[in-house]
């Protein structure tokens, strides 16, 4: 087999097989690829790798006491162009092809850094993280990270992690819907894509890829990275919760927002003010217009439809592609970050589903019970539910008579029933709560990647 210069990682990105029909197929070749990073990258550090996943013990010389540390970390891209208020200062020279490449790969980069950051702290390195925009829009991580890794560490890691996407060229469109032709159509006899004027078959993802001498783009990290160190129990630990619990339910478009106008009666409007403001609002709505024409048409996978527009057909082709990819990462409230916001290694809290689920019903019953109601049990129509004396619950027969019951009555019992324990249950944690529980109404500052006081 041919060398490839392909990092072992994107190998499954590459297609294993042809993508037409049965009688179209052709052998194909082996690719064999080569582990080496890509020239301009520094190598990782070397450690050997343990078993555990709390990182190390130290111990205070004066009093004994142990301590395990743990870290907030932030995480960022590079720079696109010079921003002033989250505007680009020059529209004509922001790179927004490559951020919004940057951002449709963000959570490919991110997978990439934990892998390697996990052979290079010696442990196995858990995370509980969030992503959010930061006001140029361009998305950053923040995470707790289980453990304390020397920040030379996490640096020399950051620098030496990339994303490279062996990717057909994405440089120019050959098919766009306003084209008099319109873009490829689905062949059901060949099972493939072919053009709307000549019926010949588009390059399959395998033909397309085989040969080809650089990724099509290539998503590295920003230099600028905030390293907090966090011991539990202590007033940054909590705001460091809060702060990742914030960014939850919130779009990345919608995450930063100009400045309202002031309003009020005791405000004397000004109109310059007024309109310096309303001109920021419309700079500020350009820039999302403007990114999101870019992450709208660019691929954010090799199954994504978009790559129809580049004469290539998508990995794994189905019907129905030509209208464009389904995914949210092209939605213009996401701006190329389609997956979860909300990122939990599997082993952070070193439990399983079961005893998740367990840990739920036991929080949901303390809960009631303080708010003086007295929970049911949940598993009391269970088919294995004993009696004290051991003997089954239930025991199955034909019944005598059938009652007129229909599946949808059962459905909407079961409806009002968990409406009833949801009302219960919110209004139980609303009298649990005390005043001003709530997260933080703002961005905090000394966690943001961006700020100089970082």
């Amino acid at each position: 087999a041919d060398p490839h210069p392909h990092d072992l990682d994107e190998a499954r990105w590459a297609d294993d097989g042809g993508n037409l029909a049965p009688a179209r197929r052709i052998r194909r070749r082996t690719v064999s690829r080569s582990t080496r990073h890509l020239e301009g990258f520094p190598d990782l550090p070397k450690k050997a790798m343990g078993q555990g996943t709390t990182g190390a013990v130290f111990v205070d010389e004066k009093t004994g006491r142990e301590h395990r540390p743990s870290m907030f970390l932030t995480l960022t891209l590079g720079s696109y162009g010079k921003i002033r208020d989250g505007v680009p200062v020059d529209p004509a020279s922001y790179d927004y092809r490559r951020a919004a490449l940057d951002a449709l790969t963000f959570s490919r980069l991110v997978d990439r850094f934990w892998q390697n950051m996990r052979r290079c702290a010696g442990y196995k390195v858990q995370y509980f993280a969030a992503v959010e925009a930061q006001k140029r829009l361009a998305p950053h991580l923040h995470a707790a990270v289980r453990g304390a890794i020397p920040r030379a560490t996490i640096k020399a890691v950051a620098a030496g992690t990339y994303f490279a996407a062996w990717w057909p060229s994405v440089d120019v469109e050959v098919y766009t819907p306003d084209d008099p032709e319109g873009m490829p159509v689905w062949d059901a006899a060949l099972g493939g894509y072919v053009d709307p004027g000549t019926g010949e078959v588009l390059p399959t993802w395998d033909e397309a890829t085989r040969d080809l001498a650089k990724p099509a783009h290539v998503a590295t990290l920003g230099k600028q990275i905030d390293i907090k160190g966090l011991l539990g129990g202590t007033p940054d630990s909590d705001r460091a919760v809060r702060y990742l619990c914030k960014y939850l339910t919130k779009s990345i478009a919608g995450t930063y927002t100009p400045a309202e106008s002031l309003d009020g009666d005791d405000v004397v409007p000004d109109p310059a003010w007024e309109a310096l403001q309303a001109a920021r609002a419309a700079d500020y709505e350009a820039h999302v217009d403007r990114l999101h024409a870019h992450t709208s048409v660019l691929p954010c996978s090799p199954e994504c439809g978009n790559w129809l527009r580049y004469g290539v057909q998508p990995k794994h082709p189905t019907a129905g592609l030509s209208a464009g990819c389904l995914s949210p990462a092209h939605e213009r409230d996401n701006l190329g970050l389609g997956g979860r916001r909300v990122l939990v290694s599997r082993q952070w809290s070193g439990k399983t589903l079961t005893q998740h689920r367990a840990d739920r019903a036991a929080v949901v019953r303390e809960v009631l019970q303080a708010a003086g109601i007295t929970p049911e049990d949940a598993d009391r129509l269970a088919a294995s539910k004993t009696l004290p004396d051991g003997t089954a619950r239930f025991v199955w027969r034909e019944p005598d008579h059938i009652a007129e019951t229909t599946y949808v009555d059962v459905i909407a019992a079961s409806l009002r029933q968990a409406m009833t324990r949801r009302a219960q249950y919110d209004a139980a944690k609303q009298a649990a709560s005390p005043p001003g529980s709530g997260p933080p109404s703002g961005p905090v500052d000394n966690r943001s990647a961006t700020a100089y006081a970082a």
